[in-house]
């Protein structure tokens, strides 16, 4: 007989702002885990990628660890007809890989499943999580888990305010590792927490040495496997969210909790054979844990992330599907930088800490990000049918330790028919950031990244994008207090988009030799004194020859002399980021005006009608008038001669922006900074957006570390400036589920101010 815990059903709180499809992380202060085992237990949990066990050594009651099985009364029932399909027309691991099941699989997953569903005492996740341990499993037979328990928990519970502390920033809020410990269900429909209690406070302010998690309590459930028992994937599926949507739209379609399964400290974690489905934030989400594998697992239509890895180390991610979410499909944000500048205390030798394998992401935003991003081998994947189909990027910095972006290898994938536009009307994707339709992958600030070997075609505005960001950092003054600059900041030195390395792709050309051409392959912003980016045997299909902008592309004699490579500008290209990233004086932006910014407009395929271009001569404008009133002064300072020329007065008068607030004072909104969108500030009041201004403000102008020291303050635009942004970026229909702070730290480095 399965055992069912029973606890009062306590009625869901309100939410805050019901109509919003999806929230964004806005992080604890988080630390990388130490890197060597942890073998306080045995066998030792940590210190490599785990290695999954096999479903029939669920069976074997010899030690280490214990199995918990939990299932549903018509588990057996699933599993006959799955095992039935899977015959007659075999499985899916993902859309490109489609497996043949033979009868003596059959066979034996039907006998190992009947064993276990006779071993079954639960019919809900969460509760044998909960009474799992050290290098127990849990096994998670077919159907269909909506975790009733967990859902009845409130979500933003009074009783665990006392848990929350500040954010990066200063913002309040944020869940320590203690509020998961004592509220696991509050944002949360599956939570795995693997080490118990702090065993002293956080420190306050945060460690700017972010090697070494201070004060980790000890193994509770490390060493710990999740796994469906079923044929594929599709037998075991983990709703957060409507289960009448399937595995469809909308994003965060009926959201219950913010996360599906949230993974914190738990080292040694291996994740296997489950959908994860409609969370408000996050599918899957794991934060602050040495050794994980996430295998033959899906994840659709969360309200940001797919999959969300956060300061880890020893990751992996494969066999994976990721589909239809408003951020992104995968993202590894501020991964251990064990590769090029890694911390030799903790990363003796260059390696890997995430890689991210054998995986399809599409039909989202962007198919993969990660804001510092380090260390990640992204290989043998598809991202195809998104916005954007790799980003990676240094915006939002004071909120993701380990500045700038650096050393990723992405090779041997294929980037293609990035062309699914999620600005429309009656989009099922609720997109929450803005993106360039049609693109392929970009670097926004990125050092040090290999991008070879991979197929670029059928993107019909670029293949790639390369490009600086001059002003995501400034030394000082800090926001509030002192004036003093942070020591050893350079106020002149240009942090971004250095070393990084294209070579030996094949662009508009797919793997079977189809002819798909890009619209263009190949684009740079040539920044003013970025060294060592290069590109060299890149190769078009037969009678194609590769396309750039600009037209010739720094080789580096086959990259062997990257120091040949120096950025010698480019006024136009320049133009057109700063356009679409602070171009906030032309009203409608960004939904598709073509007048300063073309990018949330779908690009025609390439071939048949006109590439899609916007207004060079308002583009140009739009710099020079930011340039003119003393605005990014890292950026503006290369193009003041050629920008002499340029008539910028017709939009530097409302560059200028009066105050919009007046004497208005500030009114504060409690919740997630992430949770703010443009739907909230269309329907604000002056003091409550005042408020919220001024709350962003300070989170994207806190201390920016390198993970061991501040290295500066993120770019911060006048208060009047980012009413402005948020006015003119808010104002059409397709804009309501951006995030505000989002929008802030894409604009603030082309628009910065030192005011």
């Amino acid at each position: 007989m399965r055992r069912v815990v029973l606890i009062v059903v306590v009625s869901l709180l309100t939410l805050l702002l019901p109509s919003m499809a999806a929230q964004a992380h806005v992080e604890r202060p988080a630390y990388w885990p130490d890197p060597k085992p942890d073998c306080t237990i045995s066998p030792c949990a940590g210190g490599k990628v785990p290695t999954a066990r096999s479903l029939k050594s669920a069976l074997d009651d010899a030690p280490p660890g214990e199995t918990l099985v939990v299932c549903q009364d018509d588990s057996m029932n699933r599993l006959r007809q799955s095992i039935a399909r899977a015959r007659a027309d075999g499985y899916f691991i993902r859309p490109t890989d489609h497996q043949a099941f033979s009868a003596k699989e059959a066979s034996q997953l039907l006998r190992v499943n009947a064993r276990l569903y006779a071993r079954c005492d639960y019919d809900e996740i969460q509760t044998a999580v909960t009474a799992a341990g050290n290098n127990d499993r849990v096994v998670v037979m077919p159907g269909l888990y909506t975790e009733p328990t967990a859902r009845s928990q409130p979500t933003h519970d009074p009783a665990c305010q006392q848990y929350t502390i500040p954010a990066e920033s200063g913002d309040p809020g944020a869940l320590s590792h203690d509020y998961q410990f004592h509220c696991p269900n509050d944002a949360n429909l599956v939570a795995v927490i693997g080490r118990g209690l702090d065993t002293a406070a956080p420190p306050s302010p945060p460690r700017e040495n972010r090697h070494g998690i201070p004060n980790p309590g000890p193994c509770i459930r490390c060493n710990l496997q999740l796994e469906g028992s079923g044929v594929s994937a599709d037998d075991v599926v983990v709703e957060a969210g409507d289960a009448h949507a399937g595995n469809g739209g909308p994003s965060a379609a009926g959201h219950k909790k913010d996360v599906g399964i949230f993974i914190d400290r738990a080292d040694g974690f291996v994740l296997r054979n489950v959908t994860v489905r409609h969370a408000r934030e996050h599918d899957v989400y794991i934060v602050e844990t040495d050794g994980y594998l996430f295998d033959r697992f899906k994840t659709f239509f969360a309200g940001a992330y797919g999959v969300l890895t956060f300061m880890e180390d020893h990751g992996v991610m494969q066999n994976c599907e990721a589909v239809g979410n408003g951020d992104s499909g995968l993202y590894p944000g501020s991964g251990a930088a064990t590769t090029d500048k890694r911390y030799l205390p903790f990363y003796p030798e260059y390696r890997y800490s995430q890689v991210v394998r054998w995986c399809d992401s599409h039909h989202n935003t962007s198919g993969f990000s990660g804001t510092d991003s380090h260390g990640t081998l992204i290989t043998e994947n598809n991202f195809y049918d998104n916005a954007l189909g790799y980003t990676t990027d240094v915006f939002t910095a004071p909120g993701h330790p380990g500045f700038p972006q650096h050393g990723n290898v992405i090779e041997k994938n294929n980037f293609y028919d990035n062309n699914f536009n999620p600005f429309v009307a009656g989009s099922d994707v609720e997109p929450f950031i803005p993106a360039p339709v049609g693109t392929g992958l970009w670097i926004a600030g990125g050092n040090a990244n290999t991008i070879r070997d991979n197929h670029f075609y059928d993107n019909w505005r670029r293949g790639t994008m390369l490009f600086a960001v001059p002003d995501a950092l400034v030394c000082g003054p800090p926001p509030v207090g002192s004036s003093t600059p942070v020591p050893g900041c350079d106020p002149l030195a240009v942090s971004t988009s250095f070393d990084n390395m294209f070579h030996h792709n094949r662009m508009g050309e797919s793997p079977s030799g189809e002819v798909k051409p890009n619209g263009l392959d190949f684009w740079w912003d040539s920044f003013p004194g970025n060294t060592g980016n290069c590109w060299w045997s890149n190769s078009a299909a037969p009678g194609k020859k590769v396309t750039s902008s600009p037209k010739i592309l720094p080789g580096c004699l086959g990259g062997t002399a990257p120091a040949t490579s120096i950025g010698t500008s480019d006024l136009l290209n320049e133009a057109e980021l700063v356009a679409c990233f602070a171009g906030f004086t032309v009203s409608g932006y960004p939904g598709g005006n073509d007048t300063v910014c073309s990018w949330t407009t779908t690009p025609p395929r390439p071939g048949t009608d006109p590439a899609l271009t916007a207004d060079t001569t308002a583009q140009k404008d739009v710099l020079a008038a930011i340039c003119s009133v003393g605005l990014a002064t890292r950026l503006c300072s290369p193009y003041q001669a050629p920008l002499k020329g340029v008539d910028g007065r017709s939009t530097a008068s409302l560059e200028a922006v009066p105050d919009p607030f007046g004497d208005t004072k500030a009114a504060s909104t409690k919740g997630p900074l992430g949770s703010f969108t443009c739907s909230w500030w269309r329907r604000s009041d002056a003091e409550h957006r005042l408020g919220m201004v001024q709350r962003i403000r300070n989170f994207a102008t806190g201390k920016v570390d390198n993970g061991t020291k501040a290295v500066g303050y993120g770019a911060r635009m006048s208060d009047a400036r980012a009413s402005k942004l948020f006015e003119d970026r808010c104002s059409t229909f397709q804009t309501g589920p951006f995030a505000l702070y989002k929008l802030y730290g894409a604009a603030a480095p082309f628009a910065a101010s030192s005011r």
